[in-house]
């Protein structure tokens, strides 16, 4: 499946954008679970042109600049909503490079072990930092329809995450500190 194909149809469904403003939405938001490079938008962005699922037109900046501007077709939007509509089975575990270590870590000393664990440690409490000042924008929960639900709904679950992650890191370093 290409996954890459429903996030740019989900961001057009929101509103048209060139290809460098996709870019920059992966850079913000979408950065938080889902990464894509210039170099993986814009040869996604000519599949669905061929596909028929977006169009784009040219829109004059300044006295010589084009850029496309590009927005999401019918097609396009029934192909997205159904892939919304997906049930999917839940994905293998992500790679770990920092747990396969620590499966490991009988080789280290007590020392290294430490150092490792508190690096891991003040760098996921920087990013529940950062994802609880994000999630600041929002007094309330978004009402379930509004584009900014399913920030809401991801940012909540990150957090979650990054303060059960830093749990676990705490529970380890206090046991090897004994």
């Amino acid at each position: 499946m290409r996954t890459l194909k429903y996030a740019i149809l989900g961001l057009l469904n929101k509103e048209p954008m060139t290809g460098y403003d996709i870019g920059k939405e992966f850079s913000r938001d979408l950065g938080e679970f889902w990464t894509a490079k210039h170099s993986q938008i814009y040869p996604e962005l000519k599949k669905l042109l061929n596909e028929g699922l977006i169009v784009y037109e040219i829109q004059i900046s300044g006295e010589i600049l084009e850029k496309k501007l590009y927005s999401i077709t019918e097609e396009g939007k029934e192909d997205f909503l159904q892939w919304l509509k997906k049930a999917e089975p839940i994905e293998p575990t992500p790679k770990d490079v920092f747990r396969l270590r620590m499966y490991f870590s009988n080789h280290l000393d007590v020392t290294t072990r430490l150092d490792l664990l508190e690096h891991q440690l003040l760098q996921h409490q920087d990013r529940l930092e950062h994802l609880r000042k994000n999630k600041e924008r929002y007094e309330t929960i978004p009402p379930l329809d509004s584009d900014n639900f399913g920030d809401y709904l991801v940012l909540d679950g990150a957090i979650l995450r990054e303060t059960g992650i830093i749990q676990w890191l705490e529970n380890f370093i206090s046991y090897c500190k004994k």
